[in-house]
């Protein structure tokens, strides 16, 4: 009984349909009979696409299903699915042509055929309905282009090329008048510029310059000892020696006044002219006279000027040498209880050597350093990498490496990073002039294994450091 009240049900719905799709099927045929008329033959075609479809759709919904098939209802979605996309994809009937649009030519320009190519029948460059797209090839740069590239942006504006050496001697020679008549005494030899930019390299940025003030001593009254021979063990520092006291007594030397334990204390020769740069100089009227503000650092340990002009803000560190027995050494003491140390310098033969090396091969040493130090500048891990770190690399690669040419800087500048990466593993980087030295020393465990890794991810890939 159930069964026969289910067989009535569907023989009703189906007959409920059945009417209403009678009539729509009516109205279709009506449609589809006048719509050349009224619409035209592209018109109508397109109706006739839609009509179908939809036909299709309900013709599906109302036919029995098979309930023991259990993929009716997934097919079926399928069907319907395709159906849509019918719909979608009919073709659009074309527009009203505007007035400008008749002038324009029906047919394109034949396309030259090219040799070894079968000609078109059709006597059409590309089947119809497709756009005419010029596709353009992308070229791929190589890192020795994307190097030269990035070389090219780390010029300085001639500017203040020009303008900061100027300001900054100028504010020297006012520095050196001054401390002449405010420490007549002290035999200080005449102040002179240094780094990058005075050095001849091409510089990354005119924004910062050293004063070198000279300690001149009498070589009769001062000795020299390594540093690897006192306490803080460490080659790279040099203590000056007050010698033949018994003869020459305290007082002798104009520098005695700075001697602490019968060493000349670094320290103590800071203090003494960063009181006299701070509160003794006239900073506002040198200032006034050459058109800039002129503030020393007072809370810095270096003896620092910061200095903003109009064109270009400079910051200038003051710092006294002493040249004895072939070497530089710099009142630049490292933190802690002791500070009669003075630091070695290679900065001048550092300089001396890359060029000597470039001269002689025509290399390119010179300019993988600027890529280099602009790289370190600009990635904030690896600030303390640039300067001298790097150019100790590349003059330890320059022995074993001999094409040094332009035409091989891709090579050799991976080349030094892989170097790099090297000795940040092992955590040691000995100086090219003295093996003894650790450049690294200064650095922590964890700067090292930060720059470390930054470099390693780039060995694969050195275009992300540009």
């Amino acid at each position: 009984m159930a069964a026969f009240w289910h067989q009535r049900g569907r023989r009703q719905e189906n007959g409920g349909l059945g009417s209403v799709i009678d009539g729509l099927g009516s109205v279709f045929d009506v449609l589809l009979a006048n719509a050349r008329l009224v619409l035209g033959v592209s018109g109508a075609a397109v109706l006739a696409i839609a009509t179908l479809a939809v036909k299709r759709l309900i013709d599906r919904a109302t036919s029995p299903r098979d309930e023991g098939d259990p993929k009716a209802e997934q097919k079926s979605l399928e069907e319907s699915w395709q159906d849509l996309a019918l719909i979608k994809t009919t073709p659009k009937p074309p527009t009203k042509q505007r007035r400008e649009d008749l002038s324009e030519p029906l047919l394109s320009p034949a396309r030259p055929l090219v040799p070894g190519e079968a000609p078109n029948p059709r006597g059409c460059s590309a089947p119809l309905g497709t756009p005419q797209v010029k596709s353009r090839p992308l070229r791929c740069l190589t890192l020795q282009e994307k190097l030269l590239s990035h070389s090219s942006q780390l010029a300085v504006p001639e500017i203040q090329v020009s303008l900061v050496p100027q300001l900054a001697r100028s504010i020297c020679s006012q520095l050196q008048n001054f401390l002449r008549s405010k420490c007549p005494e002290l035999p200080f030899g005449r102040l002179f510029l240094s780094g990058a930019l005075l050095d001849g390299l091409e510089v990354l940025a005119a924004d910062h310059i050293h004063l070198m003030l000279p300690v001149v001593l009498d070589a009769g009254l001062w000795g020299l000892i390594s540093g690897e021979d006192t306490v803080v063990r460490n080659p790279q520092y040099w203590m000056i020696k007050r010698i033949d006291l018994g003869y020459f007594p305290r007082g002798c030397s104009p520098w005695d006044r700075f001697i602490v334990g019968r060493y000349l204390s670094s320290n103590v020769l800071n203090e003494t002219l960063h009181k006299l740069l701070v509160a003794s100089i006239n900073w506002p009227a040198i200032g006034g006279l050459l058109g800039c503000a002129i503030h020393p650092v007072v809370a810095s340990r270096e003896l620092k000027l910061e200095v903003k002009h109009d064109q270009v803000e400079l910051s200038i560190t003051l710092f006294p040498v002493v040249e004895m027995e072939d070497k530089v050494l710099l009142a630049v003491p490292p933190e802690g209880l002791v500070e009669n140390l003075w630091l070695e310098s290679f900065d001048r033969a550092e300089v001396s050597r890359v060029k000597e090396l470039d001269a002689g091969d025509s290399g390119a040493r010179q300019l993988c350093l600027r890529i280099l130090n602009g790289i370190c500048r600009s990635q904030p891990s690896l600030h303390k990498l640039g300067g001298s770190p790097v150019t100790h690399v590349i003059l330890h690669l320059s022995d074993t490496a001999a094409d040094w040419a332009e035409e091989s800087l891709a090579d050799r500048f991976q080349q030094v990073l892989e170097e790099l990466v090297a000795y940040l593993e092992k955590g040691v980087l000995p100086s090219y002039f003295n093996p003894k030295i650790n450049l690294f020393s200064g650095l922590l465990e964890e700067e090292i294994d930060e720059m470390g890794f930054v470099l390693y991810r780039a060995m694969s890939e050195p275009e992300v450091l540009l």
